[in-house]
């Protein structure tokens, strides 16, 4: 059959159906994309969404994220440096008791060097916790609202209730950067 032969009716029809074919599969292309990230980055998809208040924008920036955090050597923690730092968080914990403003500040401290341990870069807060949540979404926001605490301390004493909420939203990223399955952390933002 030539193109030429065929009537302009039937060629605006085959075009449409070619141009419905293309938007349809456009279409799953991008709800396909849209379930994946969801899937990947749980909460923090929808944080993105929120702070872009565009879907394709919020997208585009996790995607960067992924690209940026696939070009890190991450890698998981040798069995000796997972016990090591086990037995450091358990020296911060029993600190918290005497001390909970220098647990906290330490527990920062760990949490970074882990992090660097593990091949990610550290550096600002900021940057570490974008990279923290590709692979660690979950735990990401405990990581925010526990340097939101110690930020605050910083600038004058706050209370030990906050200060004992920063230690477990520190510890639920720690147990997640070492590999170790957590508890579901408890809620500490009531």
């Amino acid at each position: 059959m030539n193109l030429t032969t065929l009537n302009p009716v039937m060629l605006i029809v085959i075009v449409g159906v070619v141009l419905a074919i293309g938007v349809a599969l456009w279409m799953y292309m991008a709800k396909r994309q849209t379930q994946k990230l969801r899937s990947k980055f749980g909460p923090e998809y929808d944080k993105a969404i929120g702070e872009h208040r565009n879907r394709g924008h919020a997208e585009s920036e996790l995607q960067k994220r992924e690209e940026r955090v696939a070009k890190f050597k991450i890698h998981s923690l040798e069995a000796v440096d997972r016990s090591r730092y086990s037995e450091d968080w358990r020296r911060e914990q029993s600190l918290f008791v005497d001390d909970p403003r220098a647990a906290v500040k330490h527990a920062d401290t760990l949490v970074q060097e882990v992090m660097q341990r593990r091949g990610y870069p550290v550096g600002d807060f900021d940057q570490n916790a974008t990279d923290l949540s590709v692979d660690h979404p979950g735990v990401v926001e405990n990581y925010r609202f526990a340097h939101e605490i110690a930020l605050r301390e910083n600038q004058g004493p706050g209370s030990t209730e906050d200060l004992r909420k920063a230690m477990v939203s520190y510890r639920a990223l720690f147990e997640d950067l070492l590999g170790q399955t957590a508890e579901k952390p408890e809620e500490v933002r009531k």
